[in-house]
């Protein structure tokens, strides 16, 4: 439903030279949703490769925005659980309800799932959204809105957490190696952390990744250029890698994660893939290597991932580097991409 009295401006990815502010009508709840003012939405690693025309699943033109922050300003006439005024992040996964995944309780794995801010109508990066009330959760009053930012993000390398560790989520006694330190990568060394991992090896190709990620807690980072890496990364952990998360997803890092895992291990795939890669099958099949994908996240994920930044698990600072106000998108998107910035912020003004 549109209220044509009302207008409102909204970020459409047109093409890797066209990001635009579009005015369009401010949707009008329906009954079983909410109409939310944006305060905050994340560039993520996904809306770089959309935009650069990369993701395997996200065509372009398309209107971004799925880590998003933001107060509820209108009610439909079924929601009964939540109030005007509340604050609330997304979880952007809009399942069928009906399929054989989501009766299961794995709604990420709906047969016909679609993705706020992705292969959607609507994305958080606009001053208003109208999402299914079922699809938010509340913000702790003492969260940030740059706290607050980071819960989705965080649940993604929490669920591949506890998939590594089959369900449990628990890597007590375990040897990991996560594959790049960009914004997942160091969330995933926050996740592996909080799981009580034993000792955590990462890579990355940038001395500033490297030099976060050791203040963050890592207990050695190698440049993921260095020819003998495997063997570097092995030397570090003192044994074989019991997980290994790949959270760059190309061919060579997909080679490199099945080589530290030798006989026995699990290779999560964390990172979206740009691109189709061949795996080792033989190698697979002899050293009995777990192959893991890892696709987005459930409601246990988003409660795990508040209760660590409520916590003081997570220095925000050293996550988010950079905010821009809406009108500077376009730069938002850029500096993500860069590789000079962690996660960047895009501030919306709402009325």
């Amino acid at each position: 439903m549109i209220n044509d009295s009302k207008r409102m401006q909204r970020v459409v990815v047109k093409s890797k030279s066209e990001i635009l502010l579009e005015e369009t009508p401010r949707p009008v709840p329906a009954r079983n949703e909410i109409l939310v003012a944006t305060l905050v939405s994340g560039v993520c690693g996904s809306d770089i490769h959309a935009w650069q025309g990369h993701h395997p699943f996200v065509p372009l033109p398309y209107n971004p925005g799925h880590e998003v922050v933001g107060i509820i300003k209108e009610i439909g006439a079924d929601v009964t659980d939540l109030i005007v005024g509340q604050r609330v992040t997304v979880e952007p996964t809009l399942p069928c309800w009906n399929c054989k995944r989501c009766k299961q309780g794995e709604e990420n794995l709906c047969e016909n799932l679609q993705f706020f801010g992705c292969v959607y109508d609507q994305g958080g990066m606009a001053q208003y959204f109208t999402i299914p009330a079922n699809r938010v959760h509340l913000i702790p009053s003492g969260f940030s809105d740059e706290e607050a930012a980071l819960i989705e993000p965080l649940a993604t390398p929490v669920h591949a957490v506890r998939l590594a560790a089959l369900g449990s989520g628990d890597l007590t006694g375990k040897s990991v190696a996560i594959l790049g330190a960009g914004t997942i990568g160091l969330l995933t060394l926050a996740a592996a952390k909080h799981f009580n991992a034993k000792k955590i090896v990462m890579t990355d190709l940038l001395p500033s990744k490297r030099e976060r990620a050791l203040r963050l807690g890592a207990n050695a980072v190698l440049d993921a250029t260095r020819s003998d890496l495997v063997e570097a990364v092995l030397q570090s952990l003192g044994e074989s890698a019991d997980v290994v998360f790949d959270c760059v997803s190309v061919q060579s890092s997909i080679n490199q994660a099945i080589t530290m895992a030798l006989k026995g291990g699990t290779v999560v795939v964390v990172g979206v893939p740009a691109a189709p890669v061949t795996v080792p099958l033989p190698l697979m099949q002899d050293l009995q290597i777990r192959l893991q994908g890892s696709a987005t996240y459930l409601p246990i994920d988003f409660a795990e991932a508040t209760a660590m930044i409520q916590a003081g698990e997570i220095q925000v600072n050293e996550i988010v580097t950079a905010i821009f106000p809406m009108e500077s998108v376009e730069l938002a998107f850029q500096k993500a991409s860069s590789g000079e910035q962690v996660k960047v912020l895009v501030r919306f003004a709402t009325a």
